[in-house]
């Protein structure tokens, strides 16, 4: 499809109600284990306001961006209570998992110490399900994040479409070959001049053969002065190209928490709106 907007009136009254809602959701730090890493990792966890164990919730994994950390969305939004209100406005389980700083989320093929795809696809969503309230269905698990946590997002749903239903990205380096010298990409794939094809194979817009119409809810944006514009942009007419029904939405912006902090209340509406099919 072509961009889409959520329509403004709908987000009108959902942020209506937001406002009217006490926020008094509850934020844990899980410390969690990776046997594939062998070491702890952190993670937080958002609970609504009504979270009980007689209940099951949605789940929403929010991954952070290069040099970032697992706290992120919890305390660089402008908002800082963001993510602690939309827990509570959509009722779901919101988790921030540790991406060390550059590890792209994917499973290195130079560096045996980075295995996140492993870790977050099925490490940490098992430890999650054990020790939450959650629907232990992909209908009812999202993903999404910024910049990395964007490539992150897309990259896992795509390869593990048992695992997540839905997926989004904000700003997301959705494609990593026009960054050869960026962001510790060498340190986890090689040197692009010497390994062209990893980095063209863990390149989310190459991963667009993995999909069939309608199997994954799909939404991303960019901001349109964002350094990442192009290769949305780039992957928005890829899909186009190959039918998989899709949001995409460009708005005003850079690479900026401003823009991720106004991005992720139209993200969150999504996911809602597909849990609730």
């Amino acid at each position: 499809m072509s961009i889409n907007h959520i329509p403004v009136k709908t987000l009108i009254v959902a942020l209506l109600f937001f406002g009217l809602r006490s926020n008094a959701a509850t934020v844990d730090t899980a410390l969690t284990y990776s046997a594939a890493m062998h070491k702890n990792i952190k993670a937080v966890v958002v609970k609504p306001d009504d979270y009980s164990t007689s209940k099951k919730f949605p789940t929403v994994y929010l991954l952070h961006g290069a040099g970032g950390k697992y706290s992120d969305w919890v305390t660089n939004v402008p908002d800082k209570q963001t993510v602690q209100k939309l827990a509570d406005l959509y009722d779901i389980i919101v988790v921030c998992p540790d991406g060390n700083v550059t590890s792209w989320y994917f499973d290195s093929p130079v560096d045996p110490a980075y295995k996140y795809e492993t870790y977050i696809s099925s490490e940490l969503v098992t430890y999650i399900d054990s020790h939450y309230a959650t629907i232990k269905d992909r209908s009812k698990r999202a993903i999404t994040g910024l910049s990395m946590g964007g490539h992150g997002a897309l990259y896992l749903a795509f390869r593990h479409q048992d695992v997540f239903g839905a997926c989004g990205s904000m700003s997301g380096g959705v494609d990593l070959t026009p960054f050869p010298d960026n962001w510790d990409l060498a340190k986890r794939l090689g040197k692009y001049s010497e390994y062209p094809k990893r980095w063209e194979e863990n390149s989310v817009i190459n991963m667009i053969y993995l999909l069939t119409p309608d199997k994954l809810a799909i939404t991303f944006d960019c901001g349109s002065s964002d350094f990442f514009y192009q290769v949305n942009k780039n992957l928005h007419e890829a899909l186009l190209e190959h039918n998989i029904p899709h949001d995409f939405t460009v708005r005003p912006g850079a690479h900026t928490w401003e823009y991720w902090g106004n991005s992720i209340n139209y993200q969150m509406l999504f996911f809602s709106r597909f849990f609730k099919k």
